[in-house]
C-alpha cells in the first residue's frame, strides 16, 4: 500500500532476477509492451475477480473460466501476488480468508496469521531499562519474524474448500516468476523509497536493486529464485516449509541475517520447532445484522470483523439517536460519524482484541452496547476530544438491543501501536455462489527486509504488530507478545449475504487504515447510493482513535474538511488511504467487479464472460 509510513518503512510490488547468492542479478531488461490493462469495473458472468494487480487478476480468472471455483482462484491469484506484490505478501508472510459456500451457505474463516517463537515473552521488545526497543531496529531485524502462516493457508483452503490440488494453482505464479512481468510506478517508488534498508541485506539487495539501483519503470524483472520455490511446493506440498528444507532456510535467514559489511541486525528466535507446530485455525466468523445485511468478518487474532461490526452498530445507533438516517445526511456529518464510529470503536479494539482467551466479541458486537457507546459519547454537532475511552462490553451479549446498561461512561482511553502496511487484498466469486475475501501481508512494505537466501521471497517482520510494552497504565494489553502468539491484526476481509444469498464481499490492504476503509466502502455503497466503484474511489477519513485523522487531500483541503474542522476534528493530510476491491453478485448469475480508479495506480477488476456495455448497481 502505497502511504506516507509505508514509504519511509518499506516497499511493494514485484520481484527480479537474482541467480544465487554469489552472483548479482542482472540489470532486467526494458520491456516494449505495454503493462497489462487495468480496469477498474468489469460486469458479466461466469465469476469475478479484484485484486490491485492485473496480472493476479488474469490469472484468477483462468482458473474460474477453466471450472476452478473461488478457492481455487483466490489461492492462484494470491500465489501471483506474491511474485508481483512480493514487498505485500507470498511465502513468508500470512492472512485471513473468510469464504462463503456455496454447498452449505455457511461462511467459514482461515487464520493464517504468523505465530512468535515459543521464546517470546510479553518483554522481548523492551530493553534494560524497560523502555521500548527502537521500531524502526526490530523492522529490519530478525527479531520482528515470525512463522509464515501464507502456505498452510493455501494448503488448508485447497482442502477443505477447493477443487482443484494446490501444485495445479501454483504453476501460473511459477511460470510468471520465470517469465517476469512489467514493473509498475508503484513498484518502482517504493524500491526506491527503501534502497538503503534493502542495502543492508546482500539477498534482497541483488533481487530487488539489480546492478545496485531500483527497478526502472517498464522494465521486465523475473524471479526464478521464486519460480523454484513454488516448483518445490509444488512438488513437495507445505510440508517443504514446515519439515523441511525451506523451513531450515527460512530460520537460517532470520537467525543469523546475512548483512553487509558493517551493518548489524537483531537475531531472530524462530526455530525448526516453531514452524513444525505452525497451524492454521478455523475460528467462527464474526456476525452481526446491518440493515437487512448479514456482515461476516474476521474474528481475533484479526481485529478487523469485531471493529468494522461494532462501528456498523454505532452507526445505526447514531441514526435512532438523531432520526435521520446517514443516507440522507450531508458529506460532513457523515464523515463525522464515521469518525466517531471508528474512533469509538478502535479504543475498544485496542483495549480488548489479542490472541487471549476470553475477547468479548459477543459483546463487543451487541446492539446494546453500541446504543451504550452512543449515548455516552456521540454529539452529532461536535467531535468529542480523542482519544475516546474504552468501554466494558463484558456484560453485554449477542443479540441485546435493549440498551440496558445505559450510558457506558468509562474514562480511560488507549492508543494502539502501528500495524501491518505491507498487505494485499483479492476479492473473488464464482458461478456457483462461493465468495472469498482475503487479506495477505509480510506487514510492513518489504516486511524485515530480509530475504531467503536462493529463495527469492522477503520474510514478515510481523511480530511488530504486538504492543512492545502494555498500551495504558493499569490496563491489561490483550497484545503483548508471548510464546507462539498471534499478533493483532486490522485485517478487514469481509462477505455480506442478504436474505441467505451472497450479495458482496470486499477488502483492502493499509495497516489500521483497513478497518477504515473497509467501513467506509461499505456505507458510501449501502447508505450513500454511490455506485460500487465509485463507493470505492471516493474520497477517504480514517479516523483511528488518536488526536489527528488521516484524511485525503480532497477532504482535508477542502469545504468538507473545513466544516469538519468546525465540528472539532483534527485533520491529518494523508495522499492515499486503502486501495479496496470488491465483488457484487448480481441477479440472474452475474457479476460486478470493481477496484481503485487511481489509487495505487488503479486496480484491476475481471470477470469470466464480460458484458458488452458494463454499468449499473444491480
Amino acid at each position: 500500500m502505497f502511504t506516507r509510513r509505508g514509504l519511509v518503512a518499506g516497499l511493494a510490488g514485484a520481484p527480479l532476477l537474482i541467480v544465487g547468492l554469489l552472483t548479482a542479478a542482472p540489470r532486467a531488461a526494458r520491456a516494449d509492451a505495454a503493462p497489462p490493462p487495468r480496469s477498474p469495473l468489469a460486469v458479466g458472468t461466469g465469476g469475478a475477480v479484484a485484486s490491485v494487480d492485473p496480472d493476479a487478476s488474469r490469472i484468477g480468472v483462468e482458473v474460474l473460466r477453466e471450472g476452478g471455483n473461488a478457492a481455487d482462484a483466490a489461492i492462484a491469484a494470491a500465489a501471483a501476488l506474491g511474485v508481483t506484490e512480493p514487498y505485500s505478501s507470498g511465502v513468508g508472510g500470512g492472512g485471513y480468508l473468510v469464504y462463503r459456500e456455496a454447498r452449505t451457505g455457511r461462511v467459514v474463516t482461515i487464520d493464517g496469521r504468523e505465530i512468535a517463537p515459543a521464546s517470546f515473552t510479553p518483554t522481548v521488545f523492551t530493553g534494560a531499562s524497560g523502555a521500548p526497543l527502537d521500531f524502526a531496529t526490530v523492522v529490519s531485524s530478525g527479531l520482528s519474524v515470525g512463522a509464515p502462516g501464507t502456505p498452510a493457508l493455501w494448503d488448508l483452503a485447497t482442502r477443505r474448500l477447493g477443487t482443484w490440488p494446490l501444485g495445479r494453482l501454483l504453476a501460473p505464479a511459477e511460470k510468471l516468476a520465470r517469465d517476469g512481468f512489467v514493473v509498475d510506478p508503484t513498484f518502482a517508488a517504493q524500491s526506491a523509497a527503501n534502497a538503503d534498508r534493502f542495502r543492508r541485506f546482500p539477498a534482497t539487495a541483488a533481487l530487488f536493486l539489480p546492478g545496485g539501483a531500483p527497478p526502472a519503470v517498464g522494465s521486465i524483472f523475473r524471479n526464478p529464485d521464486l519460480a523454484q520455490t513454488y516448483e518445490i511446493l509444488r512438488r513437495q506440498g507445505v510440508d517443504a516449509v514446515y519439515h523441511g528444507a525451506l523451513g531450515r532456510a527460512i530460520v537460517a535467514a532470520e537467525a543469523h541475517p546475512a548483512t553487509a559489511p558493517g551493518v548489524t541486525v537483531l537475531p531472530g528466535q524462530l526455530t525448526l520447532a516453531d514452524l513444525a507446530a505452525y497451524r492454521p485455525v478455523q475460528p467462527a466468523p464474526t456476525h452481526l445484522r446491518y440493515h437487512d445485511l448479514d456482515v461476516y468478518g474476521m474474528a481475533p487474532s484479526s481485529s478487523g470483523g469485531t471493529t468494522v461490526g461494532e462501528a456498523l452498530n454505532l452507526l445505526e445507533a447514531y441514526d435512532r439517536i438523531t432520526r435521520t438516517p446517514l443516507a440522507t445526511v450531508d458529506d460532513a456529518a457523515y464523515l463525522h460519524r464515521l469518525s466517531e464510529a471508528s474512533a469509538t470503536a478502535f479504543a475498544d479494539r485496542n483495549r480488548w482484541i489479542g490472541s487471549v482467551p476470553g475477547v468479548p466479541v459477543g459483546g463487543l458486537l451487541a446492539r446494546g452496547y453500541a446504543d451504550a457507546r452512543a449515548c455516552a459519547l456521540f454529539d452529532p454537532a461536535a467531535a468529542h476530544p480523542r482519544p475516546l475511552p474504552f468501554g466494558d462490553p463484558t456484560a453485554a451479549r449477542p443479540g441485546d438491543s435493549t440498551g440496558r446498561s445505559g450510558c457506558d461512561r468509562t474514562a480511560r482511553g488507549t492508543v494502539a501501536a502501528v500495524d501491518d502496511e505491507g498487505t494485499t487484498h483479492l476479492t473473488v466469486a464464482d458461478r456457483w455462489g462461493n465468495v472469498a475475501s482475503y487479506t495477505l501481508t509480510i506487514e510492513q512494505i518489504g516486511g524485515s527486509g530480509i530475504t531467503v537466501p536462493g529463495y527469492g521471497f522477503l520474510l514478515n517482520n510481523e511480530l511488530t504488530d504486538f504492543d512492545f510494552t502494555p498500551a495504558g497504565p493499569g490496563v491489561p494489553d490483550p497484545n503483548l507478545p508471548g510464546p507462539r502468539k498471534r499478533p493483532r491484526s486490522s485485517m478487514s476481509p469481509t462477505v455480506i449475504t442478504r436474505g441467505g444469498d451472497p450479495w458482496l464481499a470486499l477488502g483492502s490492504p493499509g495497516g489500521a487504515t483497513i478497518i477504515t476503509t473497509v467501513l467506509q466502502v461499505l456505507t458510501e455503497y449501502t447508505d450513500r447510493g454511490r455506485s460500487l466503484v465509485d463507493a470505492i474511489a471516493a474520497p477517504r477519513l480514517s479516523s483511528r482513535n488518536g488526536r489527528a485523522e488521516d484524511a485525503e487531500p480532497a477532504i482535508e483541503g477542502g469545504a468538507t474538511g473545513a466544516a469538519l474542522r468546525a465540528l472539532g476534528h483534527v485533520l491529518t493530510a494523508n495522499p492515499e488511504i486503502g486501495a479496496a476491491t470488491a465483488v457484487r453478485i448480481l441477479p440472474a448469475g452475474r457479476f460486478e467487479a470493481a477496484a481503485e480508479t487511481s489509487r495505487r495506480g488503479g486496480g484491476s477488476a475481471l470477470v469470466a464472460h464480460p458484458d458488452v456495455h458494463p454499468g449499473g448497481r444491480g
